[in-house]
Formats: structure tokens, C-alpha cells, sequence
């Protein structure tokens, strides 16, 4: 079972995988940053929104105003907390997208360019050669 294992282990695209999840993490933190540090502050400044802070309270003792300290208090549904989740989600979305469609988009550019550079390529000078001495011999002989 252990060399089963090591053989799972070594298999190329588990390490593709294992590289994956770990780029994965670091740029949901990276995307995290970018909603909560700056995205909302800047909604916050102009619509006078903070998500942050946004709760409803689940018991009559919360009376405080910030989450964090509502949740010390007793049961929240931290509702702002969800909608900056939300936009973590479409923003992360959106740029998976764009980077699958910009590889997409070079794959295909790559596939296509062999293909018309073998059909453009003249054949070498020996093979030309051969084939006007096998078409002379042909109209010779007929």
C-alpha cells in the first residue's frame, strides 16, 4: 500500500495539483486584500456603505454596533461579511476567466501557426529535382 501510495504521490499531476491548490491560496488572500482593503473602503467612502459592520442581531442581548463586538455579545447573521465574500467570488471569477481565455486564446494561436507553415513550405531542392526527372521520364515515355 505504501508504494501504491509513493506512485500516487509522484504522478505529475498530483504535484500540478498540490502547486495549484497552493497558488490557489495565496491568491484568494491576494484577492481577499484587494475586496476588504481596498474595493470596500472606497464604497465606503462614496456611498457611505461599510459592509464590515453590517449584522443582524439574533438575540435581544446584542445592542453593540461593530460585529466584532456584537459577536461577543451573542448570535449574529453577518450579512456584510457575506456580500464582501460575494465579491471575493465574482472578482476571483472574473480573472479565472480571463486567464483561461488568454490561454485558450495562445493555444490556439499556437496550434494554428504549424499547420500553415508546413502547407506554405516548398519541398527541398533534391525532392523538386527528382520529381522534374520523374515527370520527364514520364512524358518521354508516353
Amino acid at each position: 500500500m505504501f508504494n501504491e501510495f509513493k506512485t500516487f504521490i509522484a504522478r505529475g499531476n498530483v504535484m500540478d495539483l498540490a502547486v495549484g491548490v497552493i497558488v490557489g491560496g495565496a491568491f484568494g488572500l491576494i484577492v481577499n486584500s484587494l475586496v476588504n482593503d481596498i474595493i470596500m473602503p472606497i464604497i465606503g467612502a462614496f456611498g457611505g456603505l461599510d459592509f464590515s459592520n453590517y449584522f443582524l442581531p439574533l438575540s435581544g442581548k446584542v445592542t453593540a454596533t461593530t460585529l466584532a463586538a456584537a459577536r461577543e455579545q451573542g448570535p449574529v447573521i453577518a450579512y456584510g461579511n457575506f456580500i464582501s465574500v460575494i465579491l471575493n467570488f465574482l472578482i476571483l471569477a472574473w480573472i479565472i476567466f480571463l486567464m483561461v481565455k488568454a490561454v485558450n486564446t495562445m493555444r490556439e494561436s499556437l496550434e494554428k501557426k504549424p499547420e500553415t507553415k508546413a502547407e506554405a513550405a516548398p519541398p527541398p531542392a533534391d525532392i523538386q529535382l527528382l520529381t522534374e526527372i520523374r515527370d520527364l521520364l514520364k512524358t518521354r515515355t508516353n
